[in-house]
C-alpha cells in the first residue's frame, strides 16, 4: 500500500487543506504547520483542533498518512546561540501544535553552518537541539529531511544524517524524510535500476529503512550534483520517470506518506493517478 498526495496550502485553514487533498484522490497529505517564513505561530483553538480530527476521520486519513513541514527559518545548527535558541523554541512550539492536532510527524530541514563553524560542530549542534526539543515535548516524531547541499546547508549526504541520528538520545522519536530532488541534486544518481539499488543500499548501510518516515517526491530542474534545490514535475526534469516507477514498485516505501512538492499544481491529479497505476508488480 502506497500513501500518495500533494503538499497543499493552508491559506484557507488547516481543515480546508484536508478537503483540498481529498478532492485530488490523495491518500497522503503534506502542509506547512504555519507560515514557513515567520517565526510566530498562529493560535489554533479547540474548535479547529476538533474539526481537524473529525475531518481526518471523515476522509479516512490516519496520522501516519500526514507529513507536515516546519518553518524554513529554523536552523538547529546555527552558529549564533541567540538564533539557535530561537530556532529550538520555534520548533518546540510547532511540535506542541502538532501534538494538539494529534499529528504523528513533523518534517524539518536540519541546519546550516553559515561558514562560521565547522560542519562537524554544526551537525553536533543539530543533534543536541533535537535532544532538547524531544525532552520538552511528548509523543511526536521529528523527521529530518535530506538537503540538496545548497549554500552551507548540511544533511546532503547519508553520512551527515547518520551522524545526526547517532547523537540523538531518543531513537524512538526520530526519523528521516527523503526528498528525491535533493537526493539527486546532492549527487546521488537514481535514474537507472543499478544506481537506484546502489543509492538505497547506501541508505540502508548508513541509516536504515526503519528510520524512513516519509518521502518528498520531486523531479529536479537541474542536473545531477548541481546542489540546487529546484523542484520539477515528475518526468519533466533531469531525473526522469523511471525512478518514480522504481519507488512505486519498491515495497520498502509502503505505508509511508509520499508527498508531491512538484511545482505545477495543475498536474497533481494526473501525477497521483500515474503513480498509483505503477504500484502493482513489485520489483523490490
Amino acid at each position: 500500500m502506497k500513501y500518495i498526495g500533494p503538499h497543499v496550502s493552508i491559506s484557507k485553514g488547516i481543515v480546508s487543506a484536508l478537503k483540498q487533498a481529498f478532492k485530488l484522490n490523495s491518500t497522503a497529505i503534506g502542509f506547512f504547520i504555519k507560515n514557513p517564513l515567520r517565526w510566530k505561530i498562529s493560535h489554533i483553538n479547540k474548535k479547529i483542533i476538533n474539526n481537524f480530527k473529525k475531518t481526518c476521520k471523515k476522509y479516512k486519513y490516519s496520522m501516519k498518512q500526514i507529513l507536515p513541514h516546519s518553518s524554513f527559518l529554523i536552523n538547529l545548527g546555527h552558529p549564533n546561540n541567540d538564533i539557535l535558541n530561537k530556532s529550538i523554541k520555534s520548533l518546540i512550539d510547532e511540535v506542541i501544535l502538532c501534538e494538539k492536532l494529534g499529528l504523528k510527524f513533523l518534517n524539518f530541514h536540519p541546519g546550516s553552518y553559515l561558514n562560521k563553524i565547522s560542519k562537524k560542530k554544526c551537525l553536533n549542534r543539530i543533534s543536541q537541539s533535537i535532544n532538547i526539543i524531544l525532552k520538552e515535548t511528548q509523543n511526536l516524531t521529528l523527521v529530518v529531511e535530506n538537503t540538496s547541499g545548497q549554500g552551507t546547508n548540511l544533511g546532503y549526504c547519508f553520512e551527515h544524517l547518520s551522524e545526526i541520528l547517532d547523537k540523538v538520545k531518543n531513537k524512538k522519536r526520530i526519523g528521516i524524510c527523503i526528498d528525491t530532488c535533493h537526493l539527486f541534486s546532492s549527487g546521488y544518481d537514481i535514474r537507472d535500476f543499478k544506481n537506484y539499488h546502489k543509492t538505497f543500499d547506501l541508505f540502508e548501510k548508513y541509516i536504515g529503512f526503519n528510520y524512513l518516515k516519509g518521502i518528498h517526491l520531486n523531479d529536479s530542474k537541474y542536473p545531477l550534483g548541481s546542489r540546487k534545490d529546484r523542484h520539477e514535475n515528475l518526468g519533466l526534469g533531469y531525473i526522469g520517470k523511471n525512478f518514480f516507477e522504481f519507488i512505486m514498485k519498491d515495497k520498502r516505501f509502503n505505508f509511508k506518506p509520499i508527498i508531491l512538492e512538484t511545482i505545477n499544481k495543475k498536474l497533481w491529479r494526473k501525477e497521483i493517478f500515474w503513480l498509483k497505476s505503477k504500484i502493482f508488480n513489485y520489483l523490490i
